[in-house]
């Protein structure tokens, strides 16, 4: 079982719609003899057998897939009620000290990234985030929610006593034999204190940058810039667009016996062996940019910065390159040449910037349209923003609906667009002259903008309007 599948009537009612969710099963072939399911290979799969056998009354045979399978065939042939679904927020009346273990393993199997504890004049909720988007899971009685709060902030070592101002902290949580670090934020509000967890995976072993989304000229022009033993290399993008795991990613590659490579992170979301990662603590004076003073005496010959939000770290990024470093950052921007600008602005001299820019990368994460209840409307090319020009007539295109599958969002998983300009001679002589209107360039070098790779997802049916918009927007 590798697709989804629609079962035959008589396999439909070998076990209720309640059952198939419960034990995590879809039939596969019955007889007055025995019965075989297909089972969830995460499931209990002996408890599942013998209470299986108690109720059906004849011999199961239990064959494990993937968590993935059975969720799309649970989706597909046991649909439970929508309007229960949509409104079932569980209602918890006590939290004990295995809720919010509990709560952070069920967020770490739906592939959440973050979790909302949050108090309101009538009621206190818990909401996930998931593929970008908030999913309400648990409303808490208001009675419960102070021991809750404390519950958290004890794991963290946070003051519990202190309601006043906002507390960091940190929990190292282990899951199924793997350990990772809960990143805890809490905020007096109006009603109480609200606690966001942030989940943060340290397993790298995942991250390949062949698996990240580039095209293959895009990854041809990445690879070629980070093989240069000296420059900068500038992923720029929103919160949450991905930019630190393309930065691991790189590292990954760069990461070698005969390295020395030196990362300073707000947080350190992947450990990597090998690598020598720091921690920043602005609070102690432990900045970026005296970081990186103390980097350049450490005989370093690849340094990631975790961002360049200013001009002393740009100044300092900008040095470790021209003393025959490579360096990796981040940086917010709208596109891969809006990083040049905001350098400028930065009070870097653009003469610099071309000297020293390797490569110049944005990248944003679009929600992909849930394939089990997307659905299919009429399109007119007038429903683009005025400033985005199509060379294609659209006349159809895909909206999202909502399952149980996607938890009614209408959306599931995500995938990263990505712009990459390589700053070769001619492309860097416009940069020194603050010459940085390079669409021709661009064009001629076959470059993609942001907007036509988010164009291409939603021609493609894998996206929606509303995802791809804001990209269509700002690109003018």
């Amino acid at each position: 079982m590798n697709t989804t599948e629609e079962l035959t009537l008589e396999l439909k009612k070998v076990i209720t719609t309640d059952q198939a969710w419960h034990y995590r099963v879809v039939p596969k072939f019955s007889d007055a003899v025995k019965t075989e399911f297909f089972i969830d290979e995460e499931a209990d799969k002996n408890s599942a057998q013998q209470e299986l056998e108690m109720l059906l009354g004849k011999k199961i045979e239990l064959v494990p897939v993937s968590t993935l399978t059975i969720q799309k065939n649970l989706a597909q042939n046991y649909r439970k009620n929508q309007t229960e679904l949509k409104q079932k927020s569980r209602q918890v009346n006590s939290a004990g000290d295995d809720f919010i273990p509990n709560l952070i393993s069920e967020a770490k199997e739906l592939g959440s990234s973050d979790i909302h504890i949050e108090i309101y004049e009538e009621k206190c909720r818990i909401r996930f985030r998931i593929d970008g988007l908030l999913v309400e899971r648990y409303q808490i009685g208001k009675a419960n929610f102070p021991a809750l709060i404390n519950i958290v902030k004890i794991k963290a070592n946070l003051d519990i006593s202190e309601k006043r101002l906002p507390q960091d902290g940190r929990i190292i949580f282990n899951y199924s034999g793997h350990k990772f670090d809960i990143r805890v934020s809490v905020l007096p509000t109006l009603w109480g204190e609200k606690i966001v967890l942030r989940i943060l995976s340290n397993d790298s072993s995942h991250i390949e940058i062949s698996k990240l989304g580039f095209s293959e000229l895009q990854l041809k022009h990445y690879l070629e810039g980070i093989k240069k033993p000296h420059g900068i290399i500038l992923i720029s993008g929103p919160t949450g667009s991905g930019k630190t795991t393309s930065l691991y990613a790189t590292l990954k590659l760069l990461n070698k016996n005969t390295t020395n490579v030196l990362t300073i992170e707000d947080p350190i979301e992947y450990t990597l062996e090998g690598i020598n990662q720091v921690q920043l603590k602005e609070s102690i004076g432990l900045t970026f940019a005296s970081a990186l003073r103390t980097f350049l005496r450490q005989d370093p010959d690849v340094i990631m910065l975790g961002e360049i939000r200013d001009g002393e770290t740009a100044q300092m990024a900008i040095r470790a390159s021209l003393t025959g470093h490579l360096v990796l950052s981040t940086i917010h921007t709208n596109s891969a040449l809006g990083t040049i600008s905001r350098l400028i602005d930065m009070g870097i001299e653009p003469f610099l910037i071309a000297s020293t820019i390797n490569t110049s990368v944005a990248q944003r994460l679009l929600r992909l349209l849930c394939p089990l209840c997307k659905k299919e409307q009429g399109f007119t090319n007038d429903l683009f923003p005025k400033t985005f020009k199509s060379e294609i007539l659209l006349k159809k295109h895909f909206i999202p609906k909502g399952c149980d599958h996607c938890h009614f969002t209408g959306y599931k998983g995500r995938k990263a667009i990505y712009e990459v300009i390589p700053i070769d001679t001619e492309l860097a002589a416009h940069i020194k002259n603050n010459q940085l209107a390079l669409d021709k360039e661009l064009k001629e070098r076959n470059i993609t903008r942001l907007s036509f790779n988010a164009f291409k997802l939603f021609e493609n049916g894998q996206t929606s309007l509303d995802e791809i918009y804001p990209i269509l927007l700002s690109d003018n």
